[in-house]
């Protein structure tokens, strides 16, 4: 995600160039047609353009809108998954603890209850973070889990989604040895409920695009807009005396339209570990770190810093 203010004309670069070349380009073929070679017919009522542009102004609009909209949904869907994950630790600790006064209760086996389930809630956040990433690094899960559930977690094709199976297992298994009681399951179910759905809605935003035909429709009508348009504008500037500003005014109205296109091709993809994507990691470790101060550990891992603007 981005962070600072003002941009890097490099990474800006990198996204528009070759339109921009593309608009250069074709000015100058038309300058050069209209004033050294006296094309007249290259030199086009101004009006059209202005109708095409407002056209296409409205329909790139609609895709940023749209893109946008599906960046918000991710970054909600995470703050979604940092609230659940928050509830689902505090009831595990505070349910466990809550029977101490029974006959039932065995605090070793309490305490490695509740450290089990709060670092498995852990390591499934990591792991949906590394699976919605499209990243191989399951060995950084290793710390957070045993090592029977790290060796099984690595033959499961939805690797967050064996996590939950297994939260889910372990509940069950502590309401039978009495470490859990009454109605905690429920509760503790309700928000595994709430981790998978949001596990889906990730899932949904990272398999199902856009439709691709706004994508395409939108790339293919702004190189258009670039290539007819400096045999708009030639005639007006001529007229004026400044034919040769057809050249720089093609270059930045190519800039602003590209930019508003390209800006809604890279929202519209929020799990990519770009620096325009929501910041997964940042999440993952306010997660750790709150999860772990439930646990009552004192000494925690740093919170994620911007790097040079940029939060991942």
């Amino acid at each position: 995600m981005i962070v600072k203010r003002n941009f890097d004309p490099r990474k800006v670069a990198t996204y528009v160039w070759k339109d921009i070349t593309l608009a250069l380009v074709v000015a100058t073929a038309v300058y050069l047609a209209a004033t050294v070679l006296g094309w007249g017919f290259v030199a086009l009522s101004f009006a059209p353009i202005g109708l095409l542009g407002t056209a296409l102004a409205i329909f790139l609009a609609f895709r940023a809108n749209t893109s946008f909209a599906r960046w918000g949904e991710a970054a909600q869907s995470w703050a979604a998954i940092s609230a659940a994950s928050r509830i689902f630790a505090r009831l595990v600790v505070t349910f466990t603890d809550s029977h101490r006064h029974t006959p039932q209760y065995r605090q070793a086996e309490a305490e490695a209850f509740k450290a089990e389930l709060v670092r498995r809630q852990i390591a499934w956040a990591n792991a949906l973070r590394l699976q919605l990433r499209g990243q191989d690094e399951w060995g950084e899960l290793a710390p957070l889990l045993g090592v029977e559930d790290t060796a099984d977690l690595l033959q499961q094709p939805n690797k967050p989604l064996y996590l939950l199976k297994r939260q889910g297992q372990r509940i069950y298994d502590a309401m039978a040895s009495g470490i859990l009681q009454g109605f905690d399951s429920f509760q503790l179910e309700g928000q595994l409920a709430v981790l998978s759905t949001q596990q889906a809605v990730c899932e949904r935003i990272k398999a199902i695009p856009i439709p691709r035909q706004y994508d395409y429709f939108t790339r293919v009508f702004v190189r258009i807009f670039i290539v007819l348009l400096p045999f708009f504008l030639i005639k007006t500037l001529a007229a004026d005396g400044v034919a040769w500003l057809v050249i720089p005014l093609s270059a930045l109205i190519a800039f602003l339209f590209t930019t508003i296109e390209r800006t809604g091709a890279v929202n519209e993809d929020p799990f990519e570990n770009r620096i325009t994507d929501v910041p997964l990691t940042a999440y993952c470790r306010e997660i750790e770190r709150d999860l772990l101060a439930l646990l009552g550990a004192t000494e925690l891992p740093p919170r994620m810093e911007a790097q040079a603007g940029y939060l991942f």
